[in-house]
């Protein structure tokens, strides 16, 4: 049986929701790739190098992914998020959103 795999995606601002729906999808015998670091919620900013080599990254991740699940609390999708989306839908893959999919405390 192939196991879905999944990554995360969205803003590293709402890493405890990155983390939340890490652990559902988990437990729903998913493979969740999600961020190794959540810069914004930390606090932590990156040269123009590592930006460029983390997002080459996480687009490699989107390739070996079935889809991806946007974190979007509140509906919130910043500029770098949107890109992903729109490599995802190009590349063929699921999309799915934390807001949809909570809408109770969104």
């Amino acid at each position: 049986m192939k196991r879905e795999i999944i990554t995360l995606s969205g803003s590293t601002k709402f890493r405890d929701q990155f983390r939340e729906v890490e652990r559902m999808l988990t437990m729903d015998g998913k493979i969740v790739l999600p961020p190794a670091i959540y810069g914004k919620a930390e606090g932590i900013k990156h040269s123009v190098e590592v930006s460029k080599h983390l997002l080459s990254l996480h687009l490699d991740k989107i390739n070996i992914s079935d889809g991806i699940f946007v974190i979007d609390v509140g509906g919130y999708i910043g500029d770098s998020t949107k890109k992903e989306i729109d490599y995802a839908k190009d590349k063929g893959k699921f999309i799915k959103y934390y807001s949809k999919k909570f809408k109770e405390i969104n």
